[in-house]
């Protein structure tokens, strides 16, 4: 029997029939009481073949109403062999009663299942409705033959928690919508080759066709590389693929995110802002805020719960997917094309509630925190839960992308984290400029008041217009740009973000995962007419700072200032 024991194809085989009768918290209580190993076959194919069914699957194939389950197909020839010799016996008709095992309705065939599943992705499901959709297809209009992902298609794939692909009716669109897609607890733990181990859903389903999962996985990795670098041939730098949201251990400072290199800043500044804003206002006791100390347990559940908001924003809060290292390559690169060993390892998980998006981050946000690629999967997660299509919807000039010179974030990258759109601009809503007869060029801004604001010593150089949106926030908390960088700028005081709020003294907190800092950087700003006019003796945090409160003071109480 190929090297399985009895035991191991039983028990797969009951494991088989029970995923297609949906019966899922049967088969969670039977890998508690009865765990897999790796004998454990987790692939019909493979099931199919070690028990010689190929004749008896081809031929249920042919039934009106085939059965879903192989050992259904088992019991059904059994039946019939015992009838006929029944009837050998007696001389009686060859006929035997079917009804107790016959199924109704119209159901998909399993080689249905087989020919649409794209590689080992697994989303787990509570509802045995779910199925894969490819969710990329060819872009005709992109200049660069890309192919982008569809914003009509929920996910990249949908496969039941036990392993075997899940039977879909053809729905309609609003029945889609409203589709379940929980995650359930008692996810398996597994080691990968990064030497921990995180929460990850055994491989147990691929496809029969290799070249075709490998033909798909190739398009969407080049798809990506598109909208990111422009080229399918750039890959991340060391600065990217070393990043990770790993947090310093500086008193008065844990709650900083740290930067390893220059590079990534938008993306550490965004995440930085959004852990600020659970840790500050959402999450943490008042004892803490004025120390802004934190213990390791509610920094990390402040980060996974950041991420959770920001993917959540950028799938317009229907839907997210999250990208996670596998630590293994899940095919070999094709075509025009060049590796960089991580998008290659990388499976997708997408869901359709904030609480299941919230659950998959939690029991993966180690591989954020201190796995590597951890800022490149954010990254990566971004994208896929906005859709690389809808991304090129929301920049100005389509062919625009989100990793610019030197490894630097573009505007479009940190709008996307920030507001969950990839705009190209920071000013309210939209501008149209008009382009002469009757031509206009649309671009397009920031829709509505963020949770996080931004800064920009540009607008000082009157570069460009920071609007209300996000010069205001819902919270006192601003990602500041200046100077090529990205850096934080935060107030304990919720009251500051308030309309109402006229303080003419508050203090803000300053904090650059990049700068090495040992200590909080604490600033009191004050409103005064008779602040100095030479801006070339200005600290561009000042200016930046400027940019909000017109004619502050600031006081860098003791501290050296950053210039």
């Amino acid at each position: 029997m190929m090297g399985k024991d009895v035991e191991e194809v039983s028990a797969s085989l009951v494991r088989e029939y029970l995923s297609r009768k949906g019966l899922k918290k049967t088969i969670a209580c039977m890998d508690e009481e009865l765990p897999r190993t790796n004998s454990s076959i987790n692939n019909r194919s493979d099931l199919r073949r070690i028990l010689h069914l190929e004749g008896l699957y081809k031929k249920n194939k042919t039934e009106e109403h085939p059965l879903k389950s192989m050992l259904e197909m088992i019991v059904k020839d059994r039946m019939n062999e015992g009838g006929k010799t029944k009837t050998r016996r007696h001389g009686d008709n060859q006929t035997t009663s079917s009804s107790s095992i016959d199924t109704t309705g119209n159901v998909k065939r399993e080689e249905d299942c087989m020919e649409n599943l794209l590689c080992d992705i697994i989303v787990p499901s509570q509802t045995p409705s779910e199925k894969l959709h490819k969710s990329f297809a060819v872009h005709p209009e992109s200049e660069r033959s890309m192919y982008s992902l569809s914003s009509s298609q929920d996910s990249l794939l949908t496969v039941s928690k036990e392993g075997f692909p899940s039977e879909k009716k053809v729905i309609d669109t609003e029945s889609q919508k409203n589709r379940s897609s929980r995650i359930r607890r008692g996810i398996m733990a597994g080691p990968i080759a990064m030497h921990y181990h995180f929460n990850f859903l055994k491989p147990l389903f691929l496809i029969s066709d290799q070249s075709d999962m490998t033909s798909v996985l190739s398009c969407l990795t080049q798809a990506l590389k598109e909208i990111i670098f422009g080229s399918s041939m750039a890959c991340f730098t060391e600065e990217w693929k070393q990043q990770n949201f790993t947090f310093s251990d500086s008193p008065g400072l844990k709650y900083g995110i740290v930067q390893k290199k220059g590079g990534p800043c938008g993306v550490l500044a965004a995440v930085q802002a959004c852990v600020l804003q659970k840790l500050l206002f959402e999450e943490s006791s008042d004892d803490s805020l004025e120390e802004l100390e934190v213990s390791n347990v509610l920094r990390t559940k402040c980060l996974s719960l950041a991420l959770a908001d920001i993917l959540w924003r950028a799938g317009n809060m229907k839907r997210a997917t999250v990208a996670i290292n596998t630590g293994r390559s899940l095919f070999p690169p094709i075509g025009h094309y060049k590796s960089d060993g991580i998008l290659e390892m990388i499976m997708y998980v997408t869901v359709e509630t904030l609480d299941d998006l919230t659950l998959v981050l939690e029991q993966h946000v180690r591989q954020f925190e201190s796995g590597p690629f951890g800022c490149v999967l954010l990254t990566v997660s971004a994208i896929l839960s906005r859709t690389i299509a809808i991304i090129q919807s929301d920049m100005d000039v389509p062919t625009s992308t989100l990793i610019g010179a030197h490894g630097y974030c573009t505007q479009e990258l940190v709008n996307l984290l920030l507001c969950g759109r990839a705009v190209s601009n920071v000013f309210d809503d939209e501008m149209k400029l008009d382009s002469g007869n009757g031509n206009f060029t649309l671009l397009k801004g920031i829709k509505a008041r963020c949770n996080i604001g931004l800064l920009s010593l540009f607008e000082h150089y009157n570069i460009c217009k920071v609007g209300s949106h996000l010069k205001a926030p819902k919270f006192p908390i601003w990602v500041v740009c200046s100077e090529s960088h990205f850096s934080v700028l935060f107030c304990p005081s919720e009251d500051l973000a308030t309309d109402h709020c006229k303080e003419e003294e508050f203090d803000l907190y300053y904090y650059d995962g990049l700068a090495n800092q040992q200590e909080p950087i604490r600033l009191t700003v004050c409103e005064s007419h008779t602040h100095k006019t030479n801006s070339d003796l200005i600290p561009p945090l000042e200016l930046c700072i400027r940019t909000k409160w017109r004619n502050a003071v600031v006081s860098w109480n003791n501290t050296d200032p950053i210039l």
